[in-house]
């Protein structure tokens, strides 16, 4: 196959900005600009026509409140509830919002120094707690099933001068879907999401309780696991799946299969596919809901990796993906003819993913529970290898000439990634595959014994790599590249100044 250069072109140099002019006090803000959607040319054409039909619907459903949220740096929706008239405004205006917290870590404390002249992020805009403005997208509304009167809607993080917040990671995806989209291509996803449902006995809400991070609520199994796929054990929680198929369903979500998975009280729910950024979108969406139905229901959801619960089995988030043109939607995975099971173009993309593996961990598996996934024959690869229907491979090829559901599964991920940065880092290493033809070799006979490299064994090794992947600083940018090893970098401190249960036990007796 002949290179292809006209695929790519560098990333776009980070956009310099102004300093931001306003602040903000309660709900009003100074020199709040009354149409900065339209001034900044921030949406489509579409995006227009659906914020009329929007209000319309608002108005006619009697909807009373909108909560605007913004998915963070680790996947998290942030944002704020508004009323009905508020929002109103906030279509033509944007919704003023703290910004602070893209510099927050998993327990909400500031990678850097909010107050000082310097933040080290090169974004002086995030000094000093200044308000961005959040622009809702038109095309992610949804009316909460569980929150009466409640509508959702997902939004852009602005600065004030009307560019992109260089943290956003939705816009880290947006940018290479253009990529894809400037040669009339798109991505095509299938989420597969295995998380755990416990039932709630204490929430853990006295005082001394309630720091950051706060004490894990205590919990108790909903059924016993180790039957994987037993029509009894499906019964079991029949009552918990029903209540969570409903509501998903509710909200328009693609659901393809709800059931039990492997450990106790572990479910699987997977997806039909979905372009890209709806997928993301959906992913997102998903999390929030599964956690909050969960809990005004007495029970406790959890998409951690591996929980801190005796006899509990490790969950991870497969993605199935595929590329095919927007014109006539061909599958360019699907090979035609000969006896490969991907076209030559989706081998060179399995190619990418595999010779980039290290430098995208950090993006596919971003905390330092993701990483005791691994484990021999654990169903978690940690060899960056790939196989022919092979579920111990780290990437799962599943296709036959001339079938247009051809695609790939990348199994390595966990199921709290962000799913912006999860799906655009299968699309850097996917499309540098691509560009330099990379051969991924031989499928995988024994998965977990090939000779293959390894993958990242913790945070820590995840980090170096996306530290030293030239691949994926070019194609993130120098900005969000340095603000996301800053971010892990000072998870990372915090967890090795902790002192660990498993310390306590080693040496407080022995020395």
């Amino acid at each position: 196959m002949a290179k292809r250069n006209w695929w790519f072109r560098r990333s776009a140099p980070d956009t310099p900005c102004n300093n931001l002019e306003f602040q903000s006090k309660g709900n009003t803000m100074t020199g709040k600009q009354p149409h900065f959607i339209e001034d900044h040319g921030l949406w489509s054409e579409e995006q227009k026509r659906m914020a009329a039909e929007l209000l319309d619907r608002i108005e006619r459903e009697n909807i009373k409140y909108i909560r605007i949220g913004w998915g963070d740096q680790h996947g998290i929706v942030r944002g704020k509830t508004v009323t009905a008239a508020e929002f109103r405004s906030n279509l033509k205006s944007g919704k003023d919002f703290q910004l602070v917290t893209a510099i927050f870590d998993t327990t909400n404390h500031p990678i850097v120094a909010p107050f000082g002249d310097s933040n080290k992020l090169n974004v002086p805009e995030m000094i000093g707690l200044p308000d961005g403005v959040l622009v809702p997208d038109p095309s992610t509304f949804h009316v909460l099933p569980w929150a009466p009167d409640t509508g959702w809607i997902l939004s852009d993080a602005y600065l004030a001068n009307g560019t992109p917040c260089p943290l956003s990671t939705r816009q880290i995806l947006r940018g290479q879907l253009e990529r894809l989209e400037e040669k009339g291509l798109e991505m095509v996803v299938g989420l597969e999401f295995e998380f755990y449902v416990f039932k709630l006995e204490d929430p853990s809400l006295k005082p001394e309780e309630s720091g950051y991070p706060p004490e894990p609520p205590k919990v108790s199994m909903i059924s016993h696991g180790y039957q994987y796929l037993t029509e009894n054990r499906g019964d079991e929680i029949d009552p918990v799946l029903r209540l969570l198929q409903s509501n998903l369903e509710a909200l328009g979500l693609p659901l393809a299969t709800v059931e039990d998975e492997w450990g106790p009280g572990q479910c699987e729910i997977t997806f039909s596919p979905m372009t890209a950024m709806k997928a993301a979108d959906s992913a997102l969406l998903f999390r929030s809901a599964v956690k909050q139905i969960c809990r005004r229901n007495g029970y406790h959801a959890t998409f951690m990796a591996n929980p801190q619960v005796p006899n509990v089995f490790p969950s991870g988030w497969h993605l199935h993906q595929s590329i095919r043109r927007i014109a006539d939607k061909t599958n360019l995975f699907m090979a035609e003819g000969g006896d490969s099971p991907l076209s030559a173009l989706g081998m060179n993309y399995v190619g990418g993913l595999l010779q980039n593996a290290t430098g995208t961990s950090m993006m596919t598996t971003p905390t330092i529970n993701g990483y005791k996934r691994q484990r021999p024959d654990g169903f978690a690869p940690f060899k960056a290898g790939w196989a022919l229907e092979n579920r111990g491979a780290m990437i799962r090829v599943i296709g036959r000439p001339n079938d247009p559901a051809s695609r790939i599964e990348n199994r390595v991920g966990e199921p709290t990634a962000n799913p912006y940065l999860y799906v655009a880092s299968q699309l850097i290493a996917g499309l540098n595959g691509i560009e330099t033809q990379k051969d991924p070799g031989k499928p995988a006979a024994a998965a977990y014994l090939a000779d293959a490299p390894l993958l990242p064994r913790s945070l820590m090794e995840a980090i170096e790599g996306f530290r030293s992947s030239a691949v994926i600083k070019d194609a993130v940018g120098e900005k969000f590249w340095n603000y996301f090893l800053m971010l892990k970098e000072y998870e990372v401190a915090r967890f090795l100044a902790a002192v660990t249960d498993w310390e306590q036990k080693e040496y407080f007796e022995m020395y």
